[in-house]
């Protein structure tokens, strides 16, 4: 709800392409600024209390911009400046606590032994459940109910997960440390070939994708004349073709290997992108977006597998941390490209991304089937 709901309030509020784009960019930027503060801070106080604390504090900046824009008119400039600043503080306290649900995560997963893999499927199913939901119901509830009933919603979501959160403790860890840890995973990432050109293809791809992201909005409200609902939907739709993906993506791992499925997932992935620049009906981007988003899902698996079956385990969560911050350097760009671009010209840009996106991973699957370290 936060990353697909607050640019549509956004575009509500002030009416404007251009600062729908840029809120985009400010959900993220300060993620990226945040995401090794964010580490260090659960290694040496417990993912419960920062989870807990990081939701809390959501929760407040969320009723804190509800009380304001209830006071006030949409498109004026107090209102603008309410929705930008809660752009940019839901971004960093969503990167806090999805840091501490990440190590909570891992640590379930060390305890499952050789049972990992199954911890980590019901992990990517929880998010992409909720991927599923969230964008659908952040444009049914703003377009039925207006900002405020969408922001009580988002706000109650982080209470209740404050309330639920995780109750894993970790020992601490002092500043000096997690910055060895970091620099720790920059040389990791350097010493494994196979996994460097992957994660190059995908910071690629993932401009492609931010685009999409922060562009979807605009056009299907601005160009295409369709309601936030029918923009939320499109996210939701996505989330079932990536969940199905993601699915079946298991079993042709198993019977083609890691490759040959990753390189079909990003054939998939490019053309579907290519075609959504095309795409001038609400059908068309509903069902193109969902292609590009199956793709992106088995894509994910093959990381995932990759990630774990490369990354030594006395380094894994500081070469997490590199390979995360470098996968989300596209997003604030493409909020940025967004502010700048004219809603009619950003087909345009998505094609631009596309070719780019088809250029990366070419060269990075033709470089990792040279690679003789490469995993089989």
């Amino acid at each position: 709800m936060t990353t697909y709901g607050i640019p549509l309030l956004v575009l509500a509020i002030t009416g404007s392409a251009a600062l729908t784009g840029l809120a985009f960019a400010l959900e993220w930027i300060p993620r990226i600024g945040a995401f090794t503060v964010a580490g260090t801070l659960v290694d040496r106080y417990g993912t419960a209390r920062i989870f807990r604390a990081a939701c809390l504090a959501r929760a407040l900046a969320v009723l804190a911009a509800t009380v304001v824009l209830t006071a006030l008119e949409a498109r004026t400039p107090a209102a603008t400046v309410t929705v930008m600043l809660l752009a940019a503080s839901t971004g960093v306290l969503t990167e806090f606590s999805f840091v501490a649900a990440e190590t909570a995560g891992s640590e379930a997963s060390r305890k499952a032994g050789t049972r990992a893999h199954r911890v980590q499927s019901v992990l990517l199913g929880i998010d992409q459940t909720a991927m599923l939901a969230g964008p659908a119901v952040s444009g049914l509830l703003l377009e039925n109910g207006g900002p405020a009933v969408m922001l009580g919603a988002l706000a109650s979501l982080s209470l209740l997960a404050a309330a639920l959160g995780p109750r894993v403790r970790t020992e601490p860890l002092d500043v000096a440390t997690a910055k060895r840890g970091l620099r720790a995973g920059w040389a990791t990432l350097r010493s494994l070939p196979a996994l460097a050109w992957l994660v190059g293809g995908l910071v690629v791809s993932n401009g492609a994708m931010a685009l999409l992201q922060a562009a979807v909005p605009v056009v299907v409200v601005t160009e295409l004349d369709h309601s936030s609902a029918d923009a939320g939907l499109i996210w939701s739709a996505a989330a079932v073709a990536s969940l199905l993906a993601i699915t079946a993506s298991r079993g042709a791992i198993d019977r083609w290997g890691l490759w040959p499925v990753g390189a079909v997932a990003a054939a998939v992935a490019a053309g579907a992108t290519f075609a959504v620049a095309q795409a001038d009906t609400y059908r068309g981007y509903l069902l193109l977006i969902a292609v590009v988003m199956a793709g992106e899902g088995s894509l994910t698996v093959v990381f995932r597998t990759l990630r774990s079956r490369l990354i030594p385990p006395d380094v894994f969560g500081s070469t997490l941390a590199v390979t995360v911050l470098l996968l989300l350097l596209p997003f604030p760009a493409a909020g940025l490209l967004v502010a700048a671009v004219p809603p009619a010209q950003l087909g345009h840009a998505v094609t631009v991304a596309a070719v780019l996106q088809a250029l990366g991973f070419a060269v990075a699957f033709t470089r990792l089937r040279t690679l003789p370290a490469a995993p089989a």
